[in-house]
């Protein structure tokens, strides 16, 4: 692509496109907070009749994922710490189904960016794609379970329970779903996605079931944000329980959630996407699009992303689901993990480049450009945000000015106004 010719082009193409000036907006939310994770840690397992049960020289494999989670590392930590305290012997089994391009040196990579090593947790890591058959569904589907986890005398799975990107159910993103997707592996989690996503919200219980009657879970450590990226709540659950718990905490998981507080729009810009932030990239229940549930809430017309974030190493499966994007997140783009990712899911609308623009304001002027709901070349409504993960401030354009000041959920920040080439994170 021969980019200054290239760009010349379009900008005389996109000319007759003003992008206006933005105002930095802030949520003044009030959301529950946990400052004291260790405490908050301890005190939960203490609670908890199953932590008991760990007895000295038994091997406890905890579980460790492929997002980015509010205070992850230390929660790990504070965990295996209370497993040697019982003279028991933890270690981590990363847990992310295909993610790392299925390979396990490169789920144990993946972990090392959001700080989980063996020397900052204090615990081995052992990291294997090979898997276990447990049993079969009642419509037989083979339910598989990563190796070394079981080889340990307990499996404590350790997840954050949350609306998931692309299906809904009594259970979505959470302990459930790090028993059955990310230990089951690649090979499990594509057993699972077999019937694609609508089939999962029935599935994840359907596995979950076999997993629970046949593997040593002893309890599972559920994780809740709140809509700053915080930690909310951290809760042990005992095994037996966990399909009756986790369904009670993803509703207070979705009341918690952030959103956009603007319907509609002409144009959400997303700085930075990626698989640390969500499994999609960026969150559909935040955007309001997704290629398999459709549009809803704050039916932007337009969706841009700026850039990949370093962790998601190359990962942008879920790009899908937006509009345009720029030629500096197409750089950073590995798709063989990308191509992992649709094959095990069956999805391979999320995994479809967008039209790539060689910067960030030929993105904006081709978007707003291609509105046909409204005109938006002179008095854009926009919406700019840093990830889906946090929405404590974000930047709106000056026509939502007057709008923004009316929701009492928002305090705008006046005098903070930039052009657009100004407004970074």
């Amino acid at each position: 692509m021969k980019i200054p010719e290239d760009r010349k082009a379009l900008a005389g193409l996109l000319a007759s496109v003003k992008i206006p000036r933005f105002v930095k907006a802030e949520m003044v939310w009030k959301q529950p907070e946990i400052k004291a994770v260790k405490e908050a840690v301890k005190s939960t397992l203490e609670k908890c009749p199953a932590f008991q049960k760990i007895h000295p020289g038994q091997q406890v494999a905890i579980t460790a994922g492929s997002r980015e989670i509010s205070h992850i590392k230390e929660i790990l930590y504070t965990l295996g710490t209370e497993v040697k305290k019982k003279g028991a012997i933890p270690f981590v089994v990363p847990a992310m189904g295909s993610h790392g391009g299925a390979d396990a040196k490169g789920q144990t990579a993946l972990l090392r960016h959001y700080g989980i090593a063996e020397d900052s947790v204090e615990m081995e890591i052992r990291s294997s794609m090979e898997t276990v058959l447990l049993g079969e569904t009642k419509d037989r589907l083979k339910v598989y379970l990563d190796a070394n986890a079981m080889k340990a005398d307990h499996i404590i799975p350790v997840g954050r329970i949350k609306a998931h990107t692309d299906f809904t159910g009594p259970v979505e993103s959470g302990l459930v779903k790090m028993l059955v997707i990310g230990l089951g592996k690649q090979q499990g989690a594509s057993v699972c996605h077999k019937a694609g996503f609508p089939s999962m919200g029935e599935n994840l219980p359907k596995f979950a079931k076999v997993i629970l009657r046949n593997a040593p879970v002893l309890l599972g450590l559920g994780i809740v944000e709140n809509a700053a990226h915080g930690l909310a709540l951290v809760e042990a659950v005992e095994a037996e329980q966990i399909l009756l718990r986790e369904p009670e905490l993803l509703k207070y998981s979705k009341s918690l959630m952030p959103r956009i507080p603007f319907d509609p729009i002409d144009l959400l810009i997303v700085q930075e996407a990626g698989k640390d932030v969500s499994g999609a990239g960026m969150d559909p229940n935040v955007t309001g699009r997704s290629c398999v549930l459709g549009r809803r809430a704050p039916h932007a017309e337009k969706i841009a992303i700026f850039d990949l974030t370093d962790k998601s190493e190359g990962n942008s499966a879920g790009m899908g689901n937006a509009d345009a994007i720029t030629r500096k997140m197409l750089d950073k783009m590995d798709l063989m993990p990308v191509y992992v990712n649709g094959i095990t899911c069956r999805d391979t609308e999320g995994i479809r480049i967008p039209a790539v623009l060689p910067d960030k304001e030929l993105t904006i002027r081709f978007c707003l450009y291609t509105c046909i709901r409204r005109d938006a070349c002179q008095d854009a409504r926009i919406v700019w945000i840093k990830n889906t993960a946090d929405l404590s401030s974000f930047w709106i354009s000056e026509p939502l000015l007057e709008e923004a000041e009316k929701v009492k959920e928002i305090r705008v920040r006046r005098d903070e106004r930039r052009e657009w080439d100004g407004c970074v994170f």
